[in-house]
């Protein structure tokens, strides 16, 4: 669906809300029933009669606009190309999981020695590869879903395995916040789905108080990683040690 689509099914969702109908409406903007009817079944209106029915009728431009936007199909994944393009350049790597936690261009170029220019070029190139749209004044908006994922064992996961792991287990997870589990446990398989299952929903959670937090002063916020394994697996030295 188009975001013109989207922008008049949020409106007319509105106007519903509001209980205004295609008559009232047609009334209070001057032209034939019909017209009206016309307008949302063709999904053709200019950005000024927009405007005008938002005027008339009460109803914020900038929530329907918005109301459009959330409502915009977003995958949850990327594709192979895509990851394998990431990987192939880590600065575009990190500036794309930079955006992907909602950081400014200008605060990018502040935490790492990239120029403005260079940032830039990498947010063009995420732009081209469809994870961002990219707005004016270097602004942008995800093009992925809240519930986004790296493709299993793709391109990122492997590249996350050879430089992410080793380095990220390295630490003593004895910060305020922090914690490290090793749990074993003999599952059934409908347990093993209901708690990887769980583990999904804590990751919406994060995502959740991610997206809350971002209201915050800077400097009342911390950088922080949810890395999360959960499969059938024995340490190979225990292994070795079965009867």
């Amino acid at each position: 669906m188009s975001s013109p689509d989207l922008v008049l099914d949020v409106l007319r969702a509105q106007l519903r809300a509001a209980g205004i109908t295609y008559k009232a409406l047609a009334e209070r903007i001057g032209v034939s029933e019909s017209s009206v009817k016309r307008m949302f079944g063709q999904k053709d209106m200019a950005l000024s009669r927009l405007a005008q029915i938002c005027q008339v009728t009460g109803i914020a431009m900038e929530e329907v606009l918005r109301g459009a936007l959330e409502a915009r199909p977003q995958a949850d994944t990327l594709s192979l190309p895509q990851e394998t393009s990431l990987v192939a350049n880590p600065r575009l790597l990190l500036v794309a999981i930079c955006c992907l936690g909602h950081w400014s261009l200008e605060q990018i170029v502040e935490t790492y020695r990239l120029t403005d220019a260079e940032c830039i070029k990498l947010l063009v190139e995420l732009d081209r590869l469809g994870v961002i749209e990219l707005k004016p004044l270097n602004r942008y908006t995800l093009r992925v879903s809240n519930a986004f994922r790296w493709l299993p064992d793709g391109p990122v996961q492997r590249y996350f395995r050879e430089h992410v792991v080793a380095d990220y287990f390295a630490g003593g997870f004895d910060g305020a916040g922090e914690t490290l589990l090793c749990l074993p446990a003999r599952l059934s398989a409908a347990s093993a789905q209901e708690l990887a299952q769980k583990i999904g929903q804590l990751a919406a959670e994060l995502a959740r108080m991610h997206r809350n937090d971002r209201r915050l002063p800077e400097d009342e916020r911390e950088g922080f990683t949810l890395l999360v394994g959960f499969r059938s697996w024995e340490l190979a030295a225990f292994t070795a040690l079965r009867r």
